[in-house]
């Protein structure tokens, strides 16, 4: 059987001797993030951020060439992911140019460069509890990061009137904020100190989307909270844990509910409210529809395809008039492999979800499916296609969710490998 203990005890364990290279991986990763947030400060040292996106693309492309492995499980994953991988090297072929400020963005940009196209390679990593484990390890190390540039940049995420500080924020909440909502999807397996940074890091993101009136990260943030809450009031047999929660819930929604018909002159209710009526898109929209031709939806325009959009002209950029995408991000996606590459990718997700939310038998898949639904519905209000942390545990997800061994486990058998002695004592006592 797939899901037989010796079956799990090879499939999880066997990969012992690979251990450090995990973290190499992982620190490369972290490295690269870093590089990138240092560039947003106000007056940034560039040859440091230059300096650590390059040493971190080498860690994490020659750890990550060692740890890949193209096995699949699943046939049908086989064949959709070998035509998504070849579709991708297409349209990053259509899209080179041999031009140093745009090799360097492509290389140092995760938003919109190179390495984006190679993030479904996740899906090829070790399905082992010690890359797992080194997993949680680096969202960790991402949420104290995001604390830190928080906590630096406060002065500027604070002033409504500033528009960068709305930007950062975007930025620091998807390359290392928002990722540690996975760690409180899979709260039973971590011991309580990550789980304190894992809730305390999530409530800021909603909080901070909420202040600075972002309806994406609003959406996603509060989603990933919300949805754990409610998991953990059902499950969690502990009394104190259940009223800690439903008091939360309480006083979350009291005080949304008071902002909106108790507090009408604050600046901040003002603002979300003003934003939730706000329409940002359908201008941009339409000349996206107007602009495209019917290759264009078809096979795209390549990696470096340019759409109208004469409402956002600047004179000074290289294509006045013109966006590389749109904040609905499945048009940028149709914007740069057509339809073609949305299609595939919709063929790999969708199944993965359904397997993971309701063919699964432990907490790690059902997270797993749930990461994957939330990145599905966040395609049309927000850009969540990008080589963060984010992306990367989607793809991850797809690899859990596609895992018979993975998925069929029972939930006893994933504490064992993904929990220590005592945390896995006190799991099993807990669903017991």
């Amino acid at each position: 059987m797939a899901n037989s203990p010796k079956e799990i005890f090879r499939v999880l364990g066997a990969d012992f001797h690979q251990k450090p290279v995990y973290y190499y991986f992982w620190g490369g990763i972290l490295l690269y993030m870093l590089g990138f947030a240092l560039s947003t400060l106000p007056n940034p040292i560039y040859i440091i951020c230059d300096v650590l996106r390059l040493v971190g693309i080498l860690i994490f492309a020659t750890s990550g060439y060692q740890m890949i492995s193209y096995s699949f499980q699943d046939k049908y994953l086989k064949i959709i992911f070998t035509l998504y991988i070849f579709w991708m090297g297409v349209t990053v072929f259509r899209g080179l140019k041999l031009e140093y400020e745009f090799t360097k963005d492509l290389l140092f940009n995760p938003f919109g460069g190179l390495f984006l196209y190679f993030t479904p390679l996740f899906l090829l990593f070790p399905k082992t509890h010690l890359f797992y484990k080194a997993t949680f390890k680096a969202l960790i190390f991402a949420a104290l990061l995001f604390g830190i540039f928080m906590l630096y940049s406060s002065i500027d995420l604070l002033d409504l009137k500033y528009e960068l500080g709305r930007d950062r924020l975007e930025y620091y909440v998807k390359l290392l904020g928002l990722p540690v909502g996975f760690l409180v999807l899979t709260y039973p397996y971590h011991n309580k100190q990550r789980r304190f940074i894992a809730f305390f890091v999530i409530l800021l993101v909603v909080l901070s989307a909420t202040y600075r009136a972002r309806r994406g990260l609003m959406f996603m943030s509060g989603t990933v909270f919300i949805f754990t809450s409610f998991i953990y009031i059902l499950k969690n047999k502990k009394q104190f844990l259940t009223i800690f929660f439903g008091a939360l819930l309480t006083v979350l929604f009291s005080g949304y509910a008071y902002s909106l018909f108790g507090a009408g002159d604050s600046v901040i209710v003002n603002k979300v409210t003003e934003r939730l009526d706000e329409d940002t898109r359908t201008g941009v929209e339409e000349y996206y529809y107007a602009d495209m031709q019917v290759r264009d939806w078809i096979i795209g325009r390549g990696m470096s395809g340019l759409v109208a959009a004469p409402i956002d002209v600047d004179p000074s950029e290289e294509h006045p008039g013109y966006r590389d995408g749109v904040e609905t991000d499945y048009l940028t996606i149709i914007l740069k492999g057509g339809l073609i590459s949305l299609g595939l990718l919709l063929l790999i997700a969708i199944p993965a979800m359904i397997k993971g939310l309701f063919f699964s038998k432990n907490l790690l898949s059902k997270a797993a499916g749930f990461w994957i639904l939330l990145w599905l519905v966040s395609l049309y209000p927000s850009t969540v296609t990008s080589f963060t942390l984010n992306y990367m545990l989607v793809w991850i997800s797809i690899g859990i969710c596609f895992s018979d061994t993975i998925r069929l486990s029972s939930e006893n058998t994933i504490i064992k490998y993904l929990s220590g002695t005592k945390q896995n004592a006190e799991v099993k006592k807990k669903y017991s």
